[in-house]
């Protein structure tokens, strides 16, 4: 994990910037794909260097920083429904330290005293796949998983084959409407007996399909367009919350727990209620112990705030809420040995070198595989093929490195490739950067496929129909090599018609799919084009900014100029501060300026760009705001509130569309002043800023509801 202290801004931005692009791509892995590529502990360790680097650069926080993010977009063919309450995740905490820190911030934002009773329940934390089930009238009408959190995939036609999950509730206070979560999962000896009759029905006992682990069967299964494969498959279900709802049946998590397992859906039985921290610890250690005896996975215990009313005032940060908290497990170790070393190029033509495993069984699941990241990474660890190594996972298929038990071995170091294993260019590692990166752009045919997928994939242009097959097909026909010809496909239609795969109406269908997309969003059209550091987050923020694709581009001319007028005497963190204030939009940095420079300081790059937009007419982007008073403003809030804490006031400002400042400058909007207000009142006395009471503040988040 990277130490912030010994970072410069310029290497924190950049770090940053990595950690937001590698776990996004862990998240689509994961909660997309079936497929992970790393342990949970892997993943953890990500999320907290990202938090501490936040926690030490503030002004470097992303706009797609990992923080912000809940599960991924579903692609999957299956339906896609809006949850009417967002899906949220937990945070994590890993000693109990951790937990303990969560305590004090609550009672911090709740204004409570060290000695008042603050009861949380604490259940474990199980290892499956997060679904929703909505009841109206007592009847189960829809289930859904998660997504990214605000889209999920409809799944009812599968779960009505779940024995675990009631078609109608049953008991007393059924609610009109009320929506059931939790966790879809497959227990360890079904997961098994799955595997083994998977393995006899195969023709081919080599090619038979066997699911990686309980998780990865859970989700597969879950997730079938035939109900049929599903109803064949052992899936359970165990509720541990609810979203939307009409009403509920008591004022306590621990109370609407009760009722929902009253109503007939399962409830751990080992969800406690308490009101210390030593009888939390005491109940996860309880449950860290039952762990290999249990019949489902988990992966530690999660901890809520029982009041609800509490609950509600601590409301959410990004991604998940305040009044919660998962308390993980240590990950779990084995030996084995690294066979070999194969790098990997991606769509930037970053090398990503893969190690190959003697396979080895890790908490259950045989691993086979595991990711080295970079050249920094195999020269910590000094690995090289034929090394014994120690590995550690905790519920996913490819764990990470922790120790190398040959490291004082006499053999030459791994030789980090200097060229492209793909099409032979140099591979150069660019300064402050960790990344080894093919220079053959277009020319590479790893990095032109994936540039293509990326364009057409669902976070991008969407296109539907046009797949990664297809992309390869057509790449090898040469019929398209940038994204402008993917519009210009209509002219192959008749050497497309009769080959194998393709008739008349999937031609049609792709066809019309393309030109369905000749007014894409701009921001998902920016995004497409695989800029680096410009993520979908970041193609938002800048299209809010600058409206169109044009204003964009004149932005990267602009950015271009700055850059060759500098001062060669100045530092370039000075420089780059200069262009993040001219970029002028919050959360996006000079990494992101210097990128788009770059990208239209090639020529090439120029030429696709215009020879796009010769063929799509994106309209300009426009942005919904929310109906407040102070939607869209700076509020700044100083001196002793007194019905509320700090970061509850922040916390209503965001929900009402403003932003919370943490000093007063020309560019406030608004100051809310408590008593003992002191210099940010004297400087928007000076800056002729709107000053209101605690009082009229209140009086505005009521107005807005």
């Amino acid at each position: 994990m990277t130490d912030p202290t010994t970072l410069t801004e310029a290497e924190a931005a950049n770090r940053l910037m990595r950690l937001a692009r590698e776990v996004a791509k862990h998240n689509r892995l994961y909660h997309d794909q079936d497929a992970p590529e790393i342990s949970d502990a892997a993943y953890d360790a990500l999320i907290r260097e990202n938090e501490a680097l936040e926690a030490a650069f503030p002004q470097l926080i992303r706009a797609d920083s990992p923080n912000a993010q809940v599960g991924v977009a579903a692609t999957s063919a299956l339906k896609k429904v809006p949850h009417a309450v967002r899906m949220m995740s937990l945070d994590n905490g890993f000693s109990d330290e951790d937990i303990s820190e969560f305590l004090i911030r609550v009672r911090r934002f709740l204004a409570l005293p060290d000695d008042a009773p603050l009861a949380l329940t604490a259940e474990p934390k199980i290892d499956g796949l997060s679904c929703s089930l909505r009841y109206e009238q007592g009847e189960l009408v829809l289930a859904a998983t998660r997504g990214d959190g605000t889209t999920g995939e409809d799944v009812t036609a599968n779960v009505r084959t779940i024995a675990d999950i009631p078609q109608r509730l049953t008991g007393p206070n059924i609610p009109d409407l009320f929506e059931v979560r939790g966790e879809v999962y497959m227990a360890k000896g079904d997961f098994v007996a799955l595997n083994q009759r998977l393995l006899a029905e195969a023709d081919d006992p080599e090619k038979a399909r066997q699911f990686a682990n309980p998780r990865n069967a859970a989700a597969g299964s879950l997730r079938q367009k035939d109900a049929a494969v599903t109803a064949a498959r052992p899936l359970r279900f165990l509720a541990h919350g609810w979203g939307a709802h009409s009403a509920v049946p008591a004022d306590t998590q621990s109370g609407v727990m009760q009722a929902i397992a009253a109503w007939g859906l399962p409830v751990s039985d080992m969800l406690a209620c308490v009101d210390r921290l030593d009888a939390l610890i005491a109940h996860y250690r309880g449950i860290e112990a039952a762990r290999a005896e249990l019949p489902f996975d988990i992966d530690g215990v999660v901890y809520k705030v029982d009041r609800l009313d509490w609950q509600q005032r601590l409301g959410f940060v990004a991604k998940a809420p305040r009044w919660a908290i998962a308390h993980k497990f240590p990950a779990e170790r084995a030996q084995t040995t690294l066979e070999a070393i194969d790098i990997q190029v991606g769509r930037t033509g970053k090398l990503t070198p893969v190690g190959r495993l003697t396979p080895v069984t890790v908490g259950g699941v045989v691993v086979s595989n595991v990711t080295l990241h970079n050249a920094d990474e195999i020269a910590r660890l000094g690995v090289r093929p034929g090394d014994r190594i120690v590995v550690q996972r905790a519920g996913d298929v490819i764990p990470q490195v922790v120790e190398n038990l040959s490291r004082e071995e006499a053999r030459d170091p791994f030789p980090f490739p200097t060229h492209c294993p793909v099409c032979g260019s140099e591979a150069v590692r660019e300064e402050e950067e960790v990344d080894y990166r093919c220079t053959g752009g277009l020319i590479c045919p790893a990095q032109r496929f994936e540039r293509l997928r990326h364009f057409v994939s669902r976070g991008a242009l969407d296109i539907e129909g046009l797949g990664e097959k297809s992309i390869q097909e057509f790449l090898d026909l040469g019929w398209i090599a940038e994204p402008a010809d993917i519009f210009r496909l209509k002219k192959h239609r008749p050497d497309l018609l009769g080959r194998e795969g393709w008739k008349e109406k999937s031609v049609d269908n792709l066809l019309a799919a393309i030109e369905a997309k000749r007014q894409p969003d701009a921001a998902r059209l920016l995004f497409g084009l695989g800029i680096r550091h410009v993520g979908a987050v970041t193609a938002r923020d800048l299209l809010k900014r600058y409206t169109t694709l044009p204003g964009v581009r004149t932005l990267a001319e602009e950015i271009i100029a700055l850059r060759e007028a500098a001062d060669p005497t100045e530092t370039q963190a000075k420089r780059d501060k200069a262009i993040a204030e001219h970029i002028g939009v919050e959360n996006v940095g000079a990494a992101v300026g210097h990128a788009i420079a770059d990208f239209f300081h090639e020529s090439h790059n120029v030429e696709a760009w215009d020879d796009l937009l010769r063929e799509v007419s994106p309209p300009d982007y426009i942005v919904e705001t929310t109906a407040s008073a102070v939607t869209g403003k700076i509020v700044v809030f100083t001196g002793k509130l007194e019905t509320m804490s700090r970061d509850e006031a922040k916390a209503q400002a965001e929900r009402l569309g403003a932003k919370a400042a943490g000093s007063v400058s020309a560019k406030t909007d608004l100051v809310v002043a408590g008593p003992g207000a002191g210099s940010k009142l004297k400087q928007a006395a000076a800056l002729e800023i709107k000053v209101i009471s605690e009082a009229e503040w209140a009086a505005i988040v009521r107005a807005a509801g």
